[in-house]
């Protein structure tokens, strides 16, 4: 369907996997718009490489001789493009629904898991990339070797990040399978860890016999998923280690790991050295401990996309390693109601491990808010652990709070909403 469609408009153009679809079609010589809320880095991205992008979701952004409708998650069936777009009778298909007819017939390289599956997809990308497979690449956030989500290739490798929300996974039918880990996450979807498990279960038997899942097999949460598959399964935990000097944290070594043993499975020429040389010169991605710059009294500001309990501890535990002497401060974004609800416990903990952190309101994103949960929360239930945690109902509190730092402290802005701009304004 997607291949005759000579226009197509994308509704939340803007969400980093959306934004990654449209440069493929654009690619493939589709005429590309879109819409979004807010203007972005990403939506800047794409007015770059000539997509029009509309800022505001109004029914005229929709072109008449549009040939299909492509939406995001968080767009709402009643939404005045979609609504534009029936009264027209312009086909819609939600993102991971296309995403899926796109990888169909190819040879898809799915990365999924709880954690690490932007690095580990860019990562993977990168390799197949030096390595002149000549893979395309669609992936959860910037790759700062490509400037861009998504990477244009020749060849019949197509590798993708995969998403568990919603059983998203499932809408794709990869040859090659990866599974970073699995942690309980998305709790407006998934009630348990049984159900999430379900999930990748599902995925890990539609793997085909002659494909290959990459995962770490004797990994508690992952040994049940496993037990039914027919593809062979590569314990990347297994597959040698490698050395990436522009990321921190032992976390991204495993990362690495994955990525090796992905490229490897598509590709069994592919040698030790040449995944070692990418995985050296690999400089990681937007929002994954990415230094932004310095304040003007000298402290350093890194900004993460951690938004997971897991995420953060094992994130501030790295930055620690790395900058022993510093003083660390962060500024969190909880995303969801939901999951900082689920996690309020978890949360707190893992801030707590902060010499100062800061939380911010809620960012509700595609849920209504919850009277029971507030940033006033999540810091009363970090001082219970003994964490210098306060909460600000406002960005341009925090940003004031930030700017007395001086040079002796790492400030990091972290969570999956839009906290990056405090970074922006506050670094040089």
């Amino acid at each position: 369907m997607e291949q005759k469609a000579k226009m197509i408009h994308f509704i939340g153009i803007g969400g980093i996997g959306m934004s990654a679809l449209a440069q493929y079609f654009n690619d493939q010589g589709v005429v590309v718009t879109g819409s979004d809320r807010d203007a972005s880095p990403v939506t800047e991205l794409l007015e770059k490489r000539g997509i029009r992008v509309a800022i505001g979701q109004k029914a005229e952004n929709v072109p008449v001789d549009a040939g299909m409708v492509v939406y995001s998650d968080a767009v709402p069936v009643e939404n005045p493009e979609r609504a534009r777009a029936r009264e027209l009778g312009i086909p819609e298909l939600c993102y991971f629904k296309m995403l899926g007819q796109v990888a169909a017939g190819k040879r898809a390289i799915a990365v999924a898991g709880t954690h690490g599956k932007t690095t580990t997809t860019g990562m993977l990308a990168a390799i197949l990339q030096h390595c002149k497979k000549e893979p395309t690449a669609i992936i959860g956030s910037i790759i700062k070797d490509f400037g861009s989500n998504f990477l244009a290739g020749r060849s019949d490798i197509f590798v993708v990040e995969a998403c568990e929300y919603r059983d998203h996974v499932l809408k794709l039918s990869p040859e090659i399978l990866v599974i970073t880990n699995i942690e309980l996450d998305h709790t407006d979807y998934f009630p348990n860890l049984e159900a999430l498990q379900e999930t990748f279960k599902k995925a890990a038997e539609r793997v085909p016999k002659h494909g290959v899942i990459v995962t770490m097999s004797n990994d508690s949460n992952i040994a049940p998923i496993l037990q039914n598959v027919s593809a062979r399964i590569v314990d990347f935990s297994k597959c040698g280690t490698y050395e990436v000097p522009h990321l921190i944290g032992e976390f991204n070594k495993m990362n690495a790991c994955a990525a090796a043993a992905a490229a490897q499975a598509a590709f069994p020429d592919i040698s030790q050295e040449a995944i070692a040389i990418a995985l050296k010169n690999f400089k990681g991605s937007w929002r994954r401990f990415e230094y932004r710059g310095e304040t003007p009294s000298g402290a350093l500001v890194y900004d993460d996309y951690a938004h997971h309990p897991t995420a953060i501890r094992k994130t501030l535990e790295a930055a620690r390693e790395k900058f022993p002497h510093k003083k660390i401060v962060v500024a969190f974004h909880p995303h969801l109601y939901s999951r900082t609800k689920s996690f309020l416990n978890e949360f707190a903990e893992a801030l707590s491990l902060a010499d100062h952190a800061i939380v911010a309101p809620i960012y509700a994103a595609r849920e209504e808010p919850d009277p029971e949960i507030s940033n006033h929360t999540v810091a009363d239930a970090a001082r219970s652990f003994g964490g210098n945690v306060e909460a600000m109902d406002s960005f341009d509190e925090i940003r004031d709070r930030l700017l007395l730092e001086d040079e002796g402290t790492l400030i990091i802005t972290m969570g999956a909403g839009d906290i990056y701009k405090i970074a922006e304004q506050i670094a040089d």
